[in-house]
């Protein structure tokens, strides 16, 4: 088969790329650099059956070759991102959307659309279901990613109805694991850049509002369960072992063996308060759930994060 990866560089797309080359995939990574990392895909470029294609998908492509798959998660998925690039945020999820599922269309190929858990925005359900519809601000300034992705899953399900597109869709809930940006203002990045280095540990808020943390080599493996399954509503794909922000920083601390001192500011306007995936649909359709504990995953990261911030003279 052929797959094609949009946003192949970055986090999870470069982890999605292994996996189908493992799986015996001619895979193309299509990305523009936006926020995607070419050193993520480094050790992939001397393989036969993979290449990259440098590109906007939220600009028409054609691609000559037969797509059997398409992946899209091009997408700036960090507040720091989505809030330095608004509107190629919104273009993404809006014209991406269209130009990648109008490929799966033409191709007659299999399309899976990276959501989000934060198209639930801040919940007034817990944990969170698939049925529920979500509590978004949309003119504030998370709204920018929220919106573009509740209007991709919007998008996706049309052609599915109108082009009997093979679609499916997942939201992804707070995910981690190496090729994480260092900068890139998520909380795991910056806890254990934060840690390892000695300096105060950044907490938003009094620390109480609560995530759920999932290993990225868990969801890749929940990704690429849906793809080939005959559902097409949108799927929860995370870790519901949930951990107050406070505890998550604590921990994060002792790992490193740090005496960072914890410290407090505001919390972010929008920023959710709960944050727990109800993962029944996805044991019931997919027989998936995380495997990967806290504890092991936030071990693998942090070695990541060692090695790679002694590289770059960051420790």
């Amino acid at each position: 088969m052929r797959t094609l990866i949009t946003g192949g560089a970055g986090f999870v797309g470069s982890h999605l790329c292994d996996r189908f080359l493992k799986e015996g995939h001619e895979v193309i990574a299509l990305d523009n650099f936006i926020t995607g990392n070419r050193d993520n895909i480094a050790h992939l470029l001397d393989n036969p059956k993979f290449r990259v294609i440098v590109h906007d998908i939220s600009n028409p492509i054609e691609i000559p070759d037969l797509l059997d798959n398409i992946l899209h998660f091009a997408s700036p998925a960090s507040p720091v991102d989505y809030l330095d690039h608004p509107i190629p945020t919104m273009k993404v999820g809006a014209l991406g959307s269209h130009n990648s599922l109008g490929l799966a269309k033409r191709h007659k190929a299999r399309y899976l659309f990276a959501s989000t858990s934060e198209i639930y925005g801040d919940p007034h359900v817990h944990p969170q279901t698939e049925s529920y519809w979500g509590n978004v601000n949309t003119i504030g300034p998370r709204g920018v990613y929220d919106e573009a992705k509740r209007f991709g899953e919007a998008m996706t399900m049309a052609y599915h109805r109108e082009h009997k597109v093979d679609t499916h869709i997942i939201r992804i809930f707070n995910t981690y694991g190496e090729r994480m940006q260092l900068n890139d203002g998520r909380v795991v990045p910056n806890f254990m850049y934060q840690a390892l280095r000695g300096e105060p540990m950044t907490l938003y808020g009094d620390g109480s509002q609560t995530r759920s943390f999932c290993h990225v080599s868990d969801l890749v493996e929940g990704i690429y369960r849906l793809l080939f399954k005959d559902y097409h509503e949108p799927v929860n794909l995370g870790n519901p072992n949930e951990v107050t922000i406070k505890q998550f920083a604590e921990e994060i601390r002792s790992l490193a063996g740090s005496k960072s001192e914890i410290v407090y500011k505001p919390l972010p306007q929008d920023d959710p308060k709960q944050r727990k995936p109800d993962i029944t649909r996805a044991k019931t359709i997919l027989g998936w759930e995380p495997v990967i504990g806290r504890e092991e995953g936030l071990k693998r990261t942090m070695a990541y994060f060692q090695e790679r911030m002694k590289r770059t003279g960051k420790l």
